[in-house]
């Protein structure tokens, strides 16, 4: 063997061992990234999540009804930071959970907008030591990573007529079509653009006329197959069942007993899936057929709330805005009694038909009434006690993509920014 055979045996080692040295180099590097956009994506999702959150307890808290109220507002973002953060204790990055102690979430809210009626919620998710595996040959043993999200509580009452604003659209409405009356005088919204005339109708219990107890049936001695003309504030006539359709079994309260229920009573102890459209292209229809008494209304509101033994959900009220839900002792889940919570079964939301004098039907939606009913936690005997959470209008102008609800809550949540 000659001295050049001997050195090509040697090049090709040294070759070899080159593109191991490599490939071990593009495997490592391959695995801490892997490992990078898999915490990253963790962190995004963390973000989202958190910031979701937060304006979810904007949305019910009331301060998109009332804007111009200060205290309110601080009060609200106080008890949504707090939320938030709770919920960021629960996110894992980089395979542990966020410590928002140390820096790794900050929450803040964007008042910087015109249209204080849609409080931003903007959340920052970093974590600066998350550990790298082969990169350490070079010396880097923790590399940072973050997201950030903002989330927005939209009410479409302050949007006025601009160009593109968008209705809304929530779901599990009650079969109730309310007049565009205010209890205490005047419209509830302007008709046109969906402004709340009367923002001070929040935390109040208001009686309509004729209505001894809240909520109450419009109909002649409690009988909608008498003929209906008459708007008064307050009343509601029973929502069609083309528009409201009876719930399966399955989609009414748990231990609710909802035996011998007619399909209006069960559209209000279950949950109607269908959205309802607020704003130019929407119609609801009142049902004549349906006798909708005060009696059966109340029947489905007490199996509604959990109110069978006088122990249903209660509501906090002013001077403790925003809101506070308790859960009642007749609540099925054992555990949750006694419990602060931000959404209770007593929640629900009524739509507003443009009627004001009279009330023929189809009639558009201009708006929603959020209300708690039984806010005293007892059942009624008839009608249905109901204390305003939220309003939200859009009027007949909007003509923008209808953005879905959050349940109960007319107000939607959105992420409007990765």
């Amino acid at each position: 063997m000659t001295i050049r055979d001997r050195e090509r045996g040697v090049v090709i080692l040294l070759v070899a061992l080159v593109m191991l040295f490599i490939v071990a180099a593009l495997a490592a590097l391959a695995i801490d990234l892997v490992t990078f956009y898999t915490a990253r994506s963790e962190a995004q999702l963390a973000a989202d999540s958190i910031a979701l959150a937060g304006a979810r307890v904007l949305a019910n808290s009331s301060m998109t009804s009332d804007p111009t109220d200060n205290n309110l507002r601080k009060r609200s973002e106080d008890l949504a930071s707090n939320i938030a953060l709770q919920e960021a204790l629960q996110n894992q990055v980089g395979g542990r959970f966020l410590n928002p102690g140390a820096g790794e979430v900050v929450v803040s809210f964007d008042n910087s907008q015109s249209d204080a009626g849609n409080p931003r919620v903007v959340v920052q998710v970093s974590r600066a030591d998350l550990p790298t595996f082969f990169a350490r040959i070079w010396g880097r043993t923790q590399i940072a990573v973050g997201a950030s999200a903002i989330a927005e509580a939209y009410n479409p009452s302050f949007q006025g007529i601009a160009s593109g604003a968008a209705p809304i659209a929530p779901s599990c409405v009650k079969p109730w079509l309310l007049p565009n009356l205010d209890p205490y005088g005047g419209n509830i919204f302007d008709s046109g653009t969906g402004a709340i005339l009367d923002t001070k109708m929040v935390g109040k219990t208001p009686s309509g006329s004729n209505c001894k107890n809240g909520l109450c049936v419009a109909c002649p001695s409690g009988n909608c197959q008498a003929g209906i003309t008459v708007a008064n504030p307050w009343q509601y006539y029973p929502g069609s069942q083309t528009d409201f359709p009876a719930p399966a079994p399955s989609e009414t309260p748990p231990l609710c007993n909802s035996a011998g229920f007619s399909a209006y009573q069960l559209s209000i102890a279950g949950c109607v899936q269908h959205p309802i459209v607020c704003g130019q292209n929407s119609n609801l229809t009142l049902d004549p057929t349906v006798t909708g008494s005060d009696t059966d209304t109340a029947a489905a509101v007490t199996c509604l709330t959990h109110a069978q033994n006088d122990q249903a959900d209660t509501i906090v009220t002013l001077p403790q805005h925003p809101f506070r839900f308790v859960v009642g002792n007749d609540d099925p889940v054992v555990n949750a009694r006694g419990h602060d919570v931000m959404v209770s079964s007593s929640l629900v939301t009524v739509p507003v038909l443009d009627a004001t004098t009279t009330f023929n039907t189809p009639a558009k939606v201009i708006g929603f009434v959020q209300v708690f009913l039984n806010p005293d936690g007892k059942g009624a005997a008839s009608g249905a006690p109901a204390m305003i959470v939220n309003l939200a209008g859009c009027g007949t102008a909007m003509t923008g993509q209808p953005i879905l609800g959050n349940g109960a809550s007319p107000v939607a949540v959105r992420l409007i920014s990765r």
